[in-house]
């Protein structure tokens, strides 16, 4: 160790308020290994008095108490923490080394009040393996993001960082091909640095996690604008508005996104020709975080229309000038076997999205209005062998439509119900029952395309006592204004084309009403002609 930074760590570690006690194991088996770390150790012998380095074999009692398996391995205070270094911290990894000192000796896990935050909301045990290098610049990150986890939470965390160049066995079972790498109770969580309070929420949530949303202790939050929901149409109103000058806030109880974060693959977007859902949901509100706070995990539950408006969730009430219910839809599902491990393998609620994958296959469509037989129709243009399949014994859809579906001489399955969706990895079939003769039979199929209603989530219009259409959507008047002046909708909610780029649209007008309504309220301008 060069003379320099000897005496820097020397001074550094004297200061700690606790002994720091380094278990280094090897194998006489092997004795270059063996050599390497005793000269690991030795650079401690003289250092500091607060660091202990011990070198003990992997025969001795201590090792299987410690559940050494493999050499070389340091363990950082055994007694408090379960940190194991698997290799040995030579380049780029004497700085995580070094800050896994520091931390036990201070007994601080120096995380960030968001971080700690986050972390506080961890359940069960995570072992988590952070796969690293010796000459990667970027590894010490997010080893140390880990260490912390583990000093913060010493009883649920536990911590193996592996140097790939001395346990490739390791690196190839767990395909740590570039690092770092973390894996989290044997889920990837994470690929390449993040920083701490994105690390977090990867841990927590057990699944790697691409965008972070600052938490808030407010319980109180004035603005001028609140959109209830974050999927597309909420997101795109939060940039509109705040670029047109006024404040906003996006609340969202579920995931942002909406429908799209669960969608594996988008490929009418225009601009991203194929984009995976998360993707496309993590552009979105990367963006929208630029100008807009977003509030995530936090659901409306009344909006009362005092003057000003108060919007109460189930962590603050905020008070504003204007609501925008962007709140969405959701597919109504058929609820058999099949269908939702099948989800995005076969399995589909629109035929704009996931039609063209189907070109030259077989396909079903389920359900008997307007648009079961729009979808049928649109997948036979594209060039899908397509059936309808209906448990009635007449259609509901209108007489033009119903025309066409002749025209085009699809068939149909009358009195026919889906019983359950087969298949391995894709759809392969269905099983269908005949409800007038009690007959099930199984029909061969590469898709199924479910058309059998469409439910928006009107909870909040309804409390408001907002008119509905009678499909279930709320009622605007074409520039997204609602019953109640200042309350409008956007998105979903309102009907329409159910599509990405229509959504964004509608969010985008509609933001762009809101600043104009507000700038000169129609409201003031009616009473005012009315006296």
């Amino acid at each position: 160790m060069p003379k320099d930074v000897a005496e820097h760590l020397k001074n550094l570690f004297d200061k700690l308020p606790y002994e720091v006690a380094i278990h280094a194991f090897s194998d006489r088996r092997h004795p270059e290994m063996r050599e390497a770390v005793e000269t690991f150790v030795s650079m401690f012998k003289d250092l500091s008095r607060k660091v202990r380095v011990m070198h003990r074999d992997v025969a001795d009692p201590e090792a299987a108490h410690f559940h050494v398996d493999r050499t070389p391995m340091l363990l950082f205070c055994p007694d408090r923490y379960r940190v194991r270094y698997l290799g040995l911290p030579l380049g780029e990894e004497g700085r995580t080394l070094v800050e896994t000192i520091l931390h036990m000796g201070t007994a601080t896990d120096g995380l960030s009040d968001q971080s700690r935050k986050v972390l506080s909301r961890l359940e069960g045990e995570r072992r988590i393996k952070v796969f690293v290098s010796a000459t990667c610049p970027y590894c010490p990150q997010q080893a140390v993001n880990a260490v912390k986890a583990a000093v913060a939470r010493p009883q649920a965390v536990s911590v193996d960082i592996v140097d790939i160049e001395f346990n490739p066995d390791l690196a190839d079972a767990y395909e740590a091909f570039s690092v770092p790498q973390v894996v989290a109770n044997e889920v990837l969580i994470a690929q390449g640095a993040q920083p701490e309070e994105l690390f977090m929420a990867s841990l927590v949530k057990l699944e790697p996690q691409t965008i972070f949303i600052p938490d808030s202790d407010a319980e109180e939050v004035e603005t001028d604008l609140v959109i209830v929901g974050g999927g597309p149409a909420g997101l795109t109103a939060g940039i509109y508005a705040v670029r047109s000058g006024l404040r906003a806030a996006v609340v969202e109880r579920g995931n942002l996104g909406g429908q799209v974060a669960t969608t594996p693959m988008v490929e009418n977007y225009p601009g991203l020709s194929r984009v995976p859902g998360k993707t496309l949901v993590d552009i979105m509100v990367s963006h929208a975080l630029e100008y807009v706070e977003i509030f995530p995990n936090e659901e409306v539950v009344e909006v009362r229309p005092n003057g000003r408006l108060e919007v109460v969730t189930t962590r603050r009430r905020f008070t504003a000038r204007a609501v925008l219910l962007a709140t969405g839809a959701s597919y109504r599902r058929l609820g058999v076997p099949g269908e939702d491990r099948l989800a995005g393998r076969g399995v589909s609620y629109c035929s704009t999205c996931d039609g063209p994958l189907y070109r030259g296959k077989k396909a079903v469509v389920v359900g008997g209005g307007n648009s079961a037989v729009t979808e049928a129709l649109h997948l036979h243009h594209i060039g899908v062998e397509v059936a309808l399949v209906h448990r009635r014994d007449s259609l509901r859809a209108q007489e033009h439509l119903v025309k066409a579906l002749e025209g085009a001489e699809i068939p149909v399955l009358w009195n026919t119900e889906v019983q359950e969706i087969v298949g391995g990895r894709f759809v392969e079939a269905v099983l269908l029952k005949n409800n007038k003769t009690g007959e099930t039979f199984t029909r061969e199929t590469d898709a199924v395309f479910v058309a059998i209603g469409y439910v928006a989530e009107t909870t909040l219009a309804k409390k408001l006592g907002l008119p509905l259409t009678p499909d279930g959507f709320v009622r605007h008047d074409g520039s997204h204004r609602t019953a109640i002046p200042g309350v409008y909708t956007a998105g979903d909610v309102e009907g329409g084309y159910r599509q990405i780029v229509t959504a964004t649209a509608a969010g985008a007008a509609a933001a762009m009403t809101i600043f104009e309504d507000l700038s000169n309220p129609y409201w003031t301008r009616e009473h005012s002609a009315a006296g």
